[in-house]
C-alpha cells in the first residue's frame, strides 16, 4: 500500500515525507486503515479523514468513504472540509493565548473585568482561567440561533447566563457556552467579530486559510462535507439537519462550529508542538504555549465525563489516570488534544513530535464512539518508532 502523502496546496506549511523517514509502522497504520475501511463498510460513518505529521513534516493525509450521501454521494477527498464539532475549542483557545499574550487580559482576570455585565446572576469572580478550563459553573445555559448572527444579542444572552454551582468548586464539561463566554471576550478586548479575529490571529499567520474555518463562508459550503447522525431502526446513517444548514455553518460556533481538513489540524497541533511557531511564523511563544497545555484540573473528575480529564487551557491531558477519552491508553502522560462529539479526535505527543487527526461524519453515540477512539489512537501512538 502506497504511503506517501499526496498534497495538491504547494503552500501547505507543512512539507510532505513518509512513514518510513518519519518513523512510523507501517504495519500498524495499515491495521489502522482496515479499521476505518471496516468502519465504513458496516455503515458506522459515510466518511473519514486522518492526518499524521511529526517534527514537522506531514507523514500521511488520506481520505476514506463519502463526504456527502444525499441526494447523490460525493467521495471524501482532500479538499474536504469536516465539521470540528469540539475540536472548535482549541482553535478558538489559540486565539485567546494570541490575545492574552498581547496584553488584552490576563487568564487571572475575571470575565467582568472586561464585560462588566457579565456579573449579573452572581458571576462577578468568574475568572477567564476558570472558563476556558470548565470551572465556570454554567454548563447547561443555552445560546440560541437567534444569536449566532447578532452579536449584540449574543452577549446579553452570555451575560444572563444563571450560575448552576459554584465557579471552582467543580470540573464539569461546557459543552457550548464557555466557548461563547470566550467569543464575547474576545469581541469586547478587540472591538471585533470573534470569527474575524481567529482568522487573523490564528489561522491566516500559519497559513491555513483555505483548510481551517471557525465561520464558513458561503463560497466553501460546496467542500463541507455533511454530518449524520445513526437512523432510529439502527440500519444506517442520515444527514443530521441541524449541523448542515447554513446558518450553522456561518455561525462558527466557537466550542463546536469549526470546519477544517485533517491535515489542518496536525499543522495547528504541530505549531504547539514547535513550541508556538509553524512554518517560519511565530504566533505565541514557547512559555506560553508552556502554560497553556499544562493540567490545570490535577486528578479532579470532570463530573459530564466521569473521569479526570486533565483540563489545560483548550487541550486536555492525558496524565497518569487509567484512562482517559479519546487520546489513546498508550499515549505518553504528556500527550495533549480534544474531541469532536461522537465524530473525531485530534491530539499531540511531546515526548516524540508527533501529531495526528481523525475527523468522521456520523455523530455516533457512546460506548462505542469512545471505544474506537481508544483503538484508533493507540494504533497510532504504538507505530511511532
Amino acid at each position: 500500500m502506497d504511503t506517501a502523502i499526496r498534497t495538491d496546496a504547494q503552500n501547505f506549511p507543512l512539507p510532505a515525507t513518509d512513514l518510513d523517514s518519519a518513523g512510523f509502522r507501517k504495519d500498524q497504520i495499515n491495521r489502522l486503515f482496515e479499521l476505518i475501511e471496516k468502519h465504513i463498510a458496516e455503515g458506522r460513518y459515510p466518511g473519514c479523514q486522518i492526518a499524521l505529521a511529526r517534527h514537522g513534516k506531514l507523514a500521511l493525509f488520506k481520505s476514506f468513504g463519502n463526504a456527502v450521501t444525499e441526494p447523490a454521494r460525493r467521495a471524501a477527498a482532500d479538499d474536504t472540509l469536516w465539521l470540528l464539532y469540539s475540536n472548535t475549542k482549541v482553535v478558538t483557545a489559540v486565539a485567546t493565548w494570541v490575545l492574552a499574550e498581547r496584553g488584552l487580559f490576563g487568564f487571572s482576570d475575571r470575565i467582568a473585568d472586561h464585560v462588566p455585565e457579565f456579573a449579573r446572576h452572581a458571576k462577578g469572580n468568574i475568572t477567564v482561567l476558570q472558563t476556558i478550563t470548565h470551572q465556570a459553573g454554567f454548563p447547561n445555559a443555552v445560546v440560541g440561533p437567534d444569536a449566532w448572527a447578532d452579536h449584540k444579542r449574543l452577549r446579553e444572552v452570555v451575560c444572563n447566563f444563571p450560575l448552576e454551582f459554584t465557579p471552582g468548586t467543580k470540573v464539569h464539561y461546557h459543552g457550548a457556552t464557555a466557548h461563547w463566554t470566550l467569543a464575547v471576550l474576545i469581541e469586547a478586548v478587540t472591538g471585533r467579530d470573534f470569527r474575524d479575529v481567529i482568522r487573523e490571529t490564528v489561522i491566516e499567520p500559519l497559513g491555513l486559510g483555505r483548510e481551517l474555518f471557525v465561520g464558513l463562508p458561503d463560497s466553501e459550503f460546496g467542500r463541507a462535507a455533511d454530518m449524520h447522525q445513526p437512523k432510529s431502526d439502527g440500519t444506517g446513517h442520515q444527514p443530521l439537519a441541524d449541523n448542515n444548514g447554513a446558518d450553522f455553518r456561518r455561525a462558527g460556533v466557537p466550542g463546536g462550529g469549526g470546519y477544517a481538513s485533517a491535515r489542518a489540524m496536525a499543522a495547528l497541533y504541530q505549531m504547539m508542538l514547535n513550541g508556538g511557531e509553524l512554518g517560519g511564523t511565530r504566533i505565541i511563544s514557547p512559555r506560553l504555549l508552556q502554560y497553556a497545555v499544562r493540567n490545570h484540573t490535577g486528578d479532579r473528575v470532570d463530573e459530564f465525563m466521569g473521569m479526570p480529564m486533565h483540563r489545560g487551557l483548550g487541550p486536555h491531558l492525558r496524565g497518569l489516570t487509567e484512562n482517559v477519552r479519546g487520546l489513546g491508553g498508550f499515549a505518553s502522560p504528556r500527550a495533549f488534544g480534544h474531541g469532536g462529539v461522537g465524530t473525531s479526535y485530534c491530539w499531540a505527543d511531546p515526548d516524540s513530535g508527533v501529531s495526528f487527526a481523525y475527523l468522521s461524519n456520523n455523530r455516533i453515540p457512546d460506548p462505542w464512539h469512545s471505544k474506537r477512539l481508544d483503538l484508533v489512537a493507540n494504533f497510532v501512538h504504538s507505530a511511532i518508532l
